[in-house]
């Protein structure tokens, strides 16, 4: 299991067991990561993923909180780690985008309008490696949208873009516990930018293969992690 994974669970753990209350305040970085057996490191990320999805408050300069929440909406954010964890469709959903995005993006490549790439390239543009996760997801969300529409079926287009909603999870969680996923995500989709200018279809493609595969590959083993599979 990868250590921010190992560091949230254990905080979660605090919260369920009544350890933690809503409202408490966490105790000191240094106490805490001692007594969990975590990494002041790994614990600040843990920390910075729950204050994504509101289990925690960090206030600066004051401390770190479990927000105010009733236990039920407590345990109903935590389970977005834990559903992901257990739910392994997920990686299904991965699989048809891998089979269907890079025809897409091919056909894109001979279609796509200059003022389409135009638009793609402000996308890029505007994505902010300091912005946040959120921002991040929602930057790779309308990316391969605007790519899946530009392709000249929409069929196929509506077919992506329904099951793509599926896997918003997934994609926050990869930004949260993947190293350089932000800088990683955005280099990828400037080489998919180029190689559609180029009016490349087979690179295009390729590019866009690799760039879900990869995202697939990470999803596996961060399933296989948790779940203790070989």
């Amino acid at each position: 299991m990868a250590v921010t994974d190992e560091a949230i669970l254990k905080i979660k753990e605090m919260i369920t067991s009544g350890r933690l209350a809503p409202g408490d305040r966490l105790p000191p970085e240094k106490e805490l990561s001692e007594s969990l057996g975590l990494s002041r490191s790994s614990l600040r990320e843990a920390v910075k993923a729950l204050e994504v999805i509101r289990v925690l408050d960090v206030r600066r300069g004051d401390g770190t909180y479990v927000t105010s929440l009733e236990p039920r909406l407590l345990l109903e954010a935590l389970s977005f780690v834990i559903d992901l964890h257990d739910d392994r469709s997920v990686l299904e959903i991965f699989g048809v985008r891998r089979i269907l995005e890079p025809a897409a993006t091919k056909l894109a490549a001979t279609r796509i309008a200059d003022e389409q790439l135009d638009a793609v390239a402000g996308l890029i543009d505007n994505a902010d490696s300091e912005a946040g996760i959120e921002a991040l997801v929602q930057h790779d969300l309308e990316f391969h949208r605007a790519i899946v529409e530009s392709c000249g079926n929409d069929y196929l287009a509506q077919l992506i873009e329904s099951i793509s909603s599926n896997t918003v999870r997934a994609r926050i969680w990869r930004g949260l516990t993947q190293q350089d996923a932000t800088d990683r995500t955005i280099a990828e989709h400037r080489a998919i930018l180029a190689a559609l200018r180029e009016r490349d279809a087979e690179l295009a493609s390729a590019l866009a293969l690799a760039h879900i595969a990869g995202i697939e590959e990470w999803l596996r083993e961060a399933l296989d992690a948790t779940t203790g599979r070989a």
